[in-house]
């Protein structure tokens, strides 16, 4: 069982064992927008895992708020 985070929201370790696919919308949101705020110091990995968040969130076409 994935652990949550106090407002509900999976932890990014968790979620590296899914597509991001099954990611939900606002698991996309968050984790997008910690790590465009760590960006200038995200590693090889880091920087992969963004990348994959961003074409997630533009094959659903966008985040709806």
């Amino acid at each position: 069982m994935a652990l949550e985070s106090a407002q509900g929201r999976r932890q990014l370790h968790d979620l590296s064992t899914l597509g991001t696919s099954a990611w939900s919308d606002e698991e996309l949101r968050y984790h997008h927008h910690v790590m465009s705020e760590l960006s200038p110091w995200l590693n090889a990995q880091g920087v992969h895992i963004h990348g994959q968040i961003i074409q997630e969130i533009e094959r659903r076409g966008g985040l709806k708020r």
